[in-house]
Parts: structure tokens; C-alpha cells; sequence
């Protein structure tokens, strides 16, 4: 059976492959790499700025070279996506934005499929019955054309998405509102630049109290108390420990992710299980501010905790004075938490609220199940 890709002559070069300059390619990788590569176990940029980076980084790949073909450019995502998540090997944004890429190949592609053929396309008046048109089935594309208006359509979808990224946190925090209310008390923990600027929205209009866990022991939970303090937000630091003996005045738990798993689950600050246990004891509802570009395609299996976490150097807690101590014990300084759906209440992200069990519908519209496995070869 003929299909409307193959009925178009889709020009060759003498070996059959369109040529790749791989040098100026590898180098927009290790430009990458050396801008967001981790330095004493702490990443450099946040991942607002990791996925705006590699949504950039993306483009100026794909515009390196002046024509190939869309099956080509998804074979040489796949190799860009090996370098540059060598630079960051725990974290999924990377592979994340490249698996939005790759569905906008394919629908870039399908667009300029269905331009080209539109005109000897039947019209849906002109058939049988409805029937003919359920039972009818499509042959797999191939996405072997050169269309000459599919790069631009490309770009132009990575110029959108870039934009997505950069208003993420603003379209999360426009939502405050609807979350927060007058006099309620407010616990959170470590920092997140989304969390506060959804705090900070939320205090424009609303008076309450937030009460933050220091998260030792990057205590970066004292940055967030500091910040929100300046703005007028009423705000008590506390330590990790106390989290259990305060969540009984709380009214809701507020907290940010690094990635936010395909089972509804949620790669977290460590010491954020503790504190959704805690929630779930005194029945606290949890709230997960997220972005989109957060939402990964993997699950966590009881065996792969290691290749889960991030192990930063422990030598920032550590004093090399009991260097005679520590060459006795083995120390292990994990960065994140997992924490299973049940203990997570709502998700905020930039395109509304959605419950962890809807979270898989999302992946089917945010990434094509056919790349999963793709990047992970």
C-alpha cells in the first residue's frame, strides 16, 4: 500500500545519508557540558536555566546544518542527548527537553506531510460511511522527506518552547491565589525560585505565615526564610527536626521538585519525604509547584535508588580535622528524596493543577512513546 510520504521522490546523496559536520555539532555539547557540569557536588545552574540552556543548545544544533531530513535530526538528538546528559548524569531535564524536541519533530513533520498532500487528498464527503473511516489504517512514516518548510516550522516550535520554559514560573505563580488563603500557615522547606515566587504572589494580596525547614545540611532553607522576609511575608526558620512537632498548625504544605516522575511521584530536596510523612500523618494536604519541563518518563524501582540520587561530596559537612575518624566510616550525602504519590496532593504546573494519578496522561501528550527508549540505548 502507497502512502502519501512514499509517493513523494525523496532525493539521496551517493552513499544514501545526507553529511553531518560532527565538529561544529560537538562542540555546542561541550560548551554546554562546561557551563552546567557540577563543581564540588553542587550544579551550577538551577533548572530553569538547565532547560532553557538545553532548549538553546537544541536549536543551535539543528540549525548547524542547512538541510537534512527529520529521521536524521532525531538520530542526531539522540546523540546530542548522550552528550550532554553526560555533564549531569542524575538529571533528567536534558533528556526531558530533547523527548519535547523529538515530538515536535514529528509533528512539525506530519504538518508538512499533510500540506503536501492536501490537494489529492479525498474529501471526507466523498466517503462510503463512517466505518471506512475507522477501519482505515495509516502505514508508519518513515520521515524520510526534505520538506523544504519543516525546519523553519521546527524552530519556530523550539522558539515556543523556549518561551514556555522562561514563563513557567510566572504561569505557576499567577495560580497563588486559588492555593493560599488569608491567615492560613504556609510550611515549606529548602529553596525553590518557583515556591517563592509563588509564596511572594500569593502575599500580595494575602496575609499569612510561612514557616520553613532549614534542610540541613545545605540549610538552603535559610536563603528562602531571608528572601520572603524582606518582602513583608510573615516567616519563622526552623530546624528539620521540629517539622513533625509544628506540621500540627499547619494548614498546607507547599514544597518544589527537581523532577517529577511518571508514577506521580516526585524527585525532591532531601528531607522532603520526611516532611510529606509528617503531612500525611496530620492529614496536610501537600501542594507540588512544577513546570512541565520537570515531567520525566521514568519510574523508580526499589533497586535503582542509587542510580536515582545524586551523591555530592560530603566534605561540606565533613571536617578533614577527624580525617582519622572518617577513614573508618563510609559517608553518603544523597541530594534528593523520592516521595511516592500517595503522599502528594495537587501538582501546580505552568498549564493548570492536575492530581499525581493524572500525571500519565500528560506524558502521552508531552513526549511520543516511541522515544522513550530511544534515549536510553
Amino acid at each position: 500500500m502507497e502512502t502519501a510520504e512514499s509517493a513523494l521522490a525523496t532525493p539521496s546523496t551517493s552513499d544514501g545519508k545526507y553529511p553531518v559536520d560532527m565538529t561544529a555539532i560537538n562542540k555546542c555539547i561541550h560548551d554546554f557540558k562546561e557551563e552546567l557540569t557540577p563543581r564540588g557536588g553542587v550544579i551550577k545552574l538551577g533548572t530553569y536555566e538547565i532547560a532553557k540552556r538545553a532548549a538553546e543548545t537544541i536549536r543551535q544544533i539543528i540549525s548547524s546544518k542547512r538541510a537534512y531530513t527529520a529521521a536524521e535530526m532525531m538520530r542526531l538528538l539522540k546523540h546530542a542527548d548522550q552528550g550532554m546528559q553526560s555533564g549531569l548524569p542524575s538529571d533528567a531535564i536534558v533528556s526531558n527537553m530533547v523527548r519535547r524536541v523529538l515530538r515536535l519533530i514529528r509533528e512539525a513533520y506530519t504538518t508538512c506531510l499533510n500540506e503536501e498532500t492536501r490537494q489529492g487528498a479525498q474529501p471526507i464527503s466523498s466517503v462510503a460511511s463512517l466505518a471506512d473511516l475507522l477501519m482505515a489504517t495509516d502505514a508508519p512514516i518513515e520521515f524520510n522527506y526534505p520538506f523544504k518548510g519543516f525546519k523553519p516550522k521546527l524552530i519556530q516550535a523550539i522558539n515556543d518552547l523556549i518561551e514556555e520554559v522562561e514563563e513557567s514560573a510566572h504561569n505557576i505563580a499567577i495560580q497563588a491565589l486559588e492555593h493560599i488563603h488569608s491567615a492560613e500557615v504556609i510550611m515549606t522547606a529548602g529553596y525553590s525560585r518557583t515556591v517563592e515566587s509563588f509564596l511572594k504572589k500569593a502575599a500580595a494580596k494575602r496575609s499569612f505565615h510561612v514557616i520553613v525547614a532549614e534542610s540541613a545540611p545545605s540549610y538552603q532553607g535559610q536563603d528562602l526564610a531571608v528572601s520572603l522576609g524582606r518582602a513583608g511575608i510573615e516567616t519563622t526558620l526552623i530546624t528539620d527536626s521540629a517539622v513533625f512537632a509544628v506540621m500540627s498548625r499547619v494548614n498546607k504544605v507547599i514544597i518544589g521538585t527537581n523532577m517529577v516522575m511518571a508514577d506521580g511521584g516526585l524527585m525532591a530536596l532531601n528531607g522532603s519525604h520526611a516532611l510529606a510523612l509528617a503531612a500525611k500523618h496530620h492529614s496536610v494536604p501537600v501542594v507540588v509547584c512544577a513546570a512541565m519541563f520537570k515531567l520525566c518518563p521514568k519510574y523508580l524501582c526499589s533497586y535503582d535508588n542509587d542510580d536515582f540520587n545524586y551523591m555530592s561530596n560530603p566534605s561540606s559537612i565533613l571536617d578533614y580535622a577527624d580525617a582519622s575518624v572518617h577513614s573508618k566510616v563510609s559517608t553518603h550525602f544523597p541530594l534528593f528524596d523520592y516521595v511516592p504519590p500517595n503522599l502528594v496532593s495537587l501538582y501546580v504546573t505552568n498549564i493548570g493543577c492536575h492530581a499525581p494519578s493524572y500525571i500519565y496522561r500528560m506524558l502521552n501528550e508531552y513526549y511520543h512513546e516511541d522515544d522513550d527508549d530511544k534515549l536510553m540505548e
